[in-house]
């Protein structure tokens, strides 16, 4: 096969290039993408997808999904479902190539015996917080159990009895025979089966005692044949244990599977490990996995995230070999970059305060020519009424002398509109301002004599009489972090009590009414908005995604 040389190489790349250089894997590249179904994908996992997948495609090979089910007391049938989900959405496939782990434990029991009559595993009594005392440090070495040295019978016929049900959960493992004064502490004979006598969503009550992650992980690779076994930087420390168990089981070096690490994705202003979002659903932080402030990828699409942006999010941090962070801007900046050339243009008012355009003649109507994007030819028709209603921060009565925006006897332009001009503000008895009357130009519109009378400030406003009512969903970052982006230890204590704020009675220009969920607009001059699935043929909900400030693109010019 020839070598990659495509845009976007990375180390891995490289690798995968000196081993089809040197004549390994003559079948072509393989991969997979091996979760967990113990919970939703987050942001980090669309970054494994993205690297398994693309890895596959750009050496013209293959990937497939496996879900590594070994741990049925925290798998659920709902993850499974929802990994798909997601994984299709990114824009990816792993065509009629689905396996799980569970699909082979007939197979890993065999490999388990077979280490045992090699003489390279034992059942042990100890508990886990004894093997726990018997492990050692990372300056000492550990303690062989005094259950090492049975036999080679004994143990295969305790390993029997494990499997046909007649020990209780936690009362035998069984463990590799490898070395207890090892350096690395995961090869001090770690425990590769445990008896758990709990229904498993495949396989139901066939077996009681299931393979540890570390065993099933690298002997599933080598039954589907995968080349390359890309894995995050955490899993360094176990790739001895990974190349030795294949070593033990005669899989030979060029055709087995390879693994290779990668440095995991770090976000600022955000929660990756997979336990601490289960804590925030469990506990009701958020409302759910897809709750649009999580970084789960259900709860991106849902607060409109999409998958273009998420895979040129993942393409520009590349794949590193060290942990670092990276700046959530950098995120933001590819949502909105993708929305900025897709998303059609609307005005919304979120905090209205209402405009008579005194001038204007009464029951009078007209609809005014207005860009759906400035990316395309395409355009929509707004309707003009005499009573208007502009956004509450967009007049100052007591204004400075920058403030271009409304102000009594100030003029703004009425964004495809008219030239208006504040000439009286009123009030209710509390001195709250809640009208202005105002006059316009008649002339000031495009093709009228005075269509290009400048002035300084341009604001957007949609019609009183035909503005429809819309619920906003303005989000701000979940967890609240110091200067530099980072994650406190004690992360329930740094939720952000603000991080949701609903606009009930937003208004909305009537071209988005009928919208489907997961249409995108721009708000002029307010931010990037998509239609939330809690849309009703009754209310209209609309979920920020974004703002229009981008200080990623800004740090990157500088």
């Amino acid at each position: 096969m020839a070598e990659n040389t495509s845009v976007g190489s990375n180390f891995i790349q490289n690798e995968i290039n000196d081993d089809l250089k040197n004549g390994y894997y003559p079948e072509g590249v393989h991969t997979r993408f091996p979760p967990e179904p113990n919970g939703y994908l987050h942001i980090g996992h669309a970054k494994s997808i993205c690297l398994n997948f693309g890895l596959a495609k750009n050496n013209g090979g293959i990937c497939n999904l496996r879900f590594d089910d070994t741990n049925p007391v925290k798998e659920d049938v709902e993850y499974v479902d929802s990994i798909q989900e997601d994984i299709k959405w990114l824009g990816f496939s792993w065509d009629d190539r689905m396996f799980f782990a569970s699909d082979y434990f007939g197979k890993l029991y065999d490999y388990a015996v077979e280490l045992i009559k090699k003489g390279l595993a034992y059942v042990d009594d100890l508990t886990a917080e004894e093997i726990r005392s018997y492990r050692g440090t990372l300056t000492e070495p550990g303690k062989e159990s005094p259950y090492r040295n049975r036999s080679v019978e004994e143990n295969l016929e305790l390993f029997q009895k494990m499997k046909a049900g007649e020990f209780g959960d936690g009362e035998k493992v069984l463990r590799a025979k490898i070395d207890m004064a090892a350096p690395n502490i995961v090869m001090r004979d770690p425990v590769i089966y445990r008896i758990a006598h709990v229904s498993h969503h495949r396989t139901g009550d066939e077996w009681c005692i299931y393979p540890m992650y570390d065993f099933a992980h690298p002997l599933s690779d080598a039954i589907e044949e995968i080349t390359h076994s890309v894995c995050t930087l955490e899993f360094e420390d176990h790739r001895p244990f990974y190349d030795w168990l294949l070593d033990a089981l005669g899989f030979k070096v060029g055709a087995r599977p390879r693994q290779i690490e990668f440095a995991r994705l770090n976000l600022t202003n955000t929660v990756t490990s997979k336990r601490k979002l289960r804590q925030l659903v469990e506990e009701g932080y958020v409302s759910g996995w897809d709750d649009p402030r999580m970084p789960t990828i259900s709860g991106l699409r849902r607060r409109g995230y999409t998958p273009n942006s998420l895979r040129t999010f993942c393409e520009e941090i590349g794949v590193a070999k060290a942990n670092s962070l990276v700046d959530v801007a950098m995120l933001e900046h590819c949502v909105r970059d993708d929305l900025n050339k897709n998303a059609d243009r609307i005005m919304a008012v979120l905090h209205p305060l209402k405009v008579v355009i005194t001038n204007y003649p009464e029951g009078q109507k007209e609809f005014m020519v207005a860009d759906n994007n400035p990316n395309t030819s395409a355009h929509r028709y707004v309707p003009f009424f005499r009573e208007l209603y502009i956004e509450q921060e967009d007049f100052m009565e007591d204004a400075p002398k920058k403030f271009f925006r409304l102000k009594p006897e100030g003029e703004v332009r009425l964004k495809h509109g008219y030239i208006i001009k504040c000439e009286e503000v009123i009030k209710d008895e509390a001195g709250n301002v809640v009208e202005l009357h105002c006059t316009y130009d008649p002339e000031s519109k495009t093709g009228g004599a005075t269509a290009n009378r400048k002035v300084k400030g341009t604001i957007h406003w949609v019609s009183a009489e035909d503005a429809i009512e819309a619920e906003v969903r303005l989000y701000d970052y979940l967890i609240e972090t110091d200067e530099n982006g980072e994650v406190p230890a004690d992360f329930l204590a740094a939720v952000n009590k603000k991080s949701l704020e609903v606009v009930e009675h937003a208004l909305i220009e009537p071209s988005a009414s009928f919208t489907a969920v997961g249409t995108h607009y721009q708000f002029l001059r307010t931010g990037y908005f998509v239609v939330d699935k809690d849309t009703t043929p009754e209310k209209l909900v609309f979920n920020r995604v974004v703002g229009l400030k981008d200080s990623w693109a800004k740090a990157k010019k500088g």
